[in-house]
């Protein structure tokens, strides 16, 4: 179990719902009203993520793919090439922003937290007290970065999408040697939107048993199916990427979901938790009651006698079942009436002696 704030993460708790903002607010306002959006919703905390574009990247040439949703209509989409950096300039905000957007949350009762990369990252949000960080799986072998955000003493979250499992393995290991064990893992297939083939659900279950550690899942699909499964295979986390507006061309919005679905996203998990149960069978006494109109009782076919055997009564099993179940019938048989009883009358236990 990992708590982020006053929430509790693990078996037996409810879902922890973060929405992702990162990749998908286009500056100040928008990231301010995804937040705004996001308590709304009902979701428990909201993601960004705190890159300085030019400690990230080398190399301002380097392109990178992805496509966007021209028409909503017809779902007409189109590959979009553009140098990395841009990307990462785009959701560039200074420390300044980012304490405001902290507030903010804070003043919502929502969680913030963020992806981090380099120290000026490190040094915001132990400034403006986050309650988590998450580190991207390109940087799981940032061996110098984790062992600072393991200092942190606050939960870590890890993705694994472009890392074998040894590397996942090995990271796990650094930070429990630097004293951390406040971690939260995620599966989080590549790809933006990720391809079915990569989901690979059933991980969930393995980086269960392998590591004893909450296991999250991290959604790049459109809709809401896989995070449900990914729920019903254990997920104790499930991070989503929100968007004000999914035609935005930009890397990430066309799997994203938009306000007017967020809410039915959280409210979704909610009624799938509740009806995921508690692994074993139980009925309430309004249930064992209600069934016994659907239930059959021994209904008498002929009349009989007193001091005649329940035997060699003509009976009938018929709706409801108020009266002596089929199941009881067949030890009653030895049984003999009180009193003489009409055809059409409803076996009770207490017609026999």
């Amino acid at each position: 179990m990992v708590k982020i704030g006053n929430k509790q993460i693990g078996d037996n708790f409810p879902t922890f719902i973060t929405f992702e903002a990162g990749p998908t607010h286009t500056g100040f306002s928008s990231a301010k009203e995804l937040i705004r959006q996001t308590a709304l919703a009902g979701a428990d905390a909201i993601k960004f993520q705190i890159f300085n574009p030019d400690e990230l990247i080398h190399d301002k040439k380097l392109l990178y793919s992805y496509d966007i949703l021209v028409d909503r209509d017809s779902g007409q989409t189109e590959k979009v090439t553009e140098p990395l950096y841009d990307i990462f300039v785009r959701r560039y905000l200074p420390a300044s922003d980012w304490k405001k957007l902290k507030d903010y949350a804070d003043s919502l009762n929502l969680t913030f937290f963020a992806t981090i990369g380099d120290d000026a990252g490190l040094d915001l949000v132990q400034d403006i007290r986050c309650e988590s960080v998450k580190i991207a799986s390109a940087d799981l072998n940032h061996y110098p970065l984790l062992r600072k955000v393991a200092k942190l003493n606050i939960p870590i979250q890890i993705d694994t999408g472009n890392a074998t499992l040894g590397e996942v393995e090995a990271a796990i290991e650094l930070l429990k040697r630097e004293g951390n064990e406040q971690i939260i893992i995620h599966n989080c297939p590549s790809g933006y939107p990720a391809h079915l083939e990569s989901i690979n659900l059933r991980f969930i279950k393995s980086l269960k048993q392998l590591f004893g550690h909450p296991v999250a899942y991290s959604d790049h699909t459109p809709g809401n199916i896989m995070d449900i499964a990914a729920i019903s295979f254990g997920a104790n986390l499930v991070e989503k990427t929100i968007t004000l507006d999914k035609t935005t061309p930009s890397v990430e919005h066309i799997m994203s979901i938009e306000p007017d679905e967020m809410q039915h996203f959280v409210s979704t998990i909610r009624d799938v938790e509740r009806a995921m149960g508690a692994g074993i069978r139980s009925m309430t006494d309004e249930e064992k009651m209600r069934r016994l109109n659907v239930r059959r009782s021994v209904v008498l076919e002929e009349g009989v006698r007193q001091g005649e055997s329940l035997g060699s009564a003509r009976v009938n099993f018929k709706r409801p079942g108020f009266g002596i179940a089929p199941n009881e019938y067949e030890y009653l048989l030895e049984k003999r009436f009180r009193s003489a009883l009409p055809a059409g009358s409803v076996l009770q236990l207490t017609d026999l002696e």
